[in-house]
């Protein structure tokens, strides 16, 4: 078993060499968009995540012993089906249609948006993964919330400089207290060194993660959880994520964070 540090040194060079390369590469095939500062950006910088995840699951392949497929089937499944539905949101998105009611609603009128083929699909990806890993119908039924909430969660606080990466560094802090799977671990501590390389980009606002980053950091936060933890704390989690997905189409996180002042605080660090 390779240490885990390893596949985070391993994750950070990767990133910090390719990065620039694929910040031209959005620059020049024109995908940009203004920020909150009415700037233009390269939108969808978080595709560096994607060859991160299959250079990690080749090494697993090649110098693991005793390869749990399931894990590695779940992450490979969610994240790289996720980016691509978070990468034709971006480039192919209707910016006139927000939230996810808002994307519900439109598919009730017989219409399709790049965010309700999203929800859609994402919300099978969810089912998916659930019953690769549940026993009962209950934990079917939670796992699929869980996964599909936390990874339009993390897309929720894609709204500034940082903030997505921030909640994701701070929901996946059970690393650090709980038992979790090894392989599972790998994949964190990945992301994790990707991020450390990258970060300075997008809390400088030189970059934004997109739909494709926050979809690929939502949806592990998914896994990481109910892979390892059981009901009763996975049930905790569903409620806290459909209480702020409530809060969200009623109320504004940014004006949120900005009125309590340790969220801005956090929000601000960096910057």
């Amino acid at each position: 078993m390779l240490n885990y540090i390893v596949y985070f040194i391993g994750a950070y060079i990767i990133t910090r060499f390719s990065i620039k390369k694929i910040l031209f590469l959005l620059e020049t095939g024109d995908a940009t968009r203004e920020n909150y500062r009415k700037e233009k950006i390269p939108v969808s910088s978080g595709i560096f995540f994607v060859p991160l995840i299959i250079v990690n699951s080749i090494f697993i392949i090649l110098l693991e012993k005793n390869i749990e497929i399931i894990p590695l089937s779940i992450f490979l499944i969610g994240t790289i089906t996720m980016a691509f539905l978070g990468l034709c949101d971006d480039l192919l998105g209707n910016r006139n249609i927000t939230g996810l009611k808002g994307h519900l609603l439109y598919i009730l009128k017989g219409k399709l948006s790049t965010g309700g083929l999203k929800a859609v699909i994402g919300g099978a990806v969810a089912f998916t993964i659930s019953l690769l890993m549940s026993k009962e119908y209950v934990d079917v039924v939670v796992n699929t919330l869980v996964i599909a909430l936390f990874t339009n969660f993390i897309n929720l606080l894609d709204l500034r400089p940082g903030r997505a990466i921030k909640g994701f560094l701070v929901c996946s802090l059970i690393v650090f207290v709980y038992p979790i799977n090894y392989m599972v671990k790998n994949y964190i501590y990945t992301l994790y060194g990707g991020i450390l390389a990258y970060v300075k980009y997008d809390l400088k606002a030189k970059s934004m993660l997109g739909d494709v980053g926050s979809n690929l950091m939502g949806v592990s936060l998914g896994i990481l959880w109910v892979y390892n933890t059981g009901i009763e704390i996975r049930s905790i989690v569903l409620v806290f994520l459909i209480l702020i997905h409530l809060y969200a189409e009623k109320y504004s996180i940014t004006k949120t964070i900005e009125k309590v002042s340790l969220l801005k605080y956090i929000d601000d660090l960096g910057r």
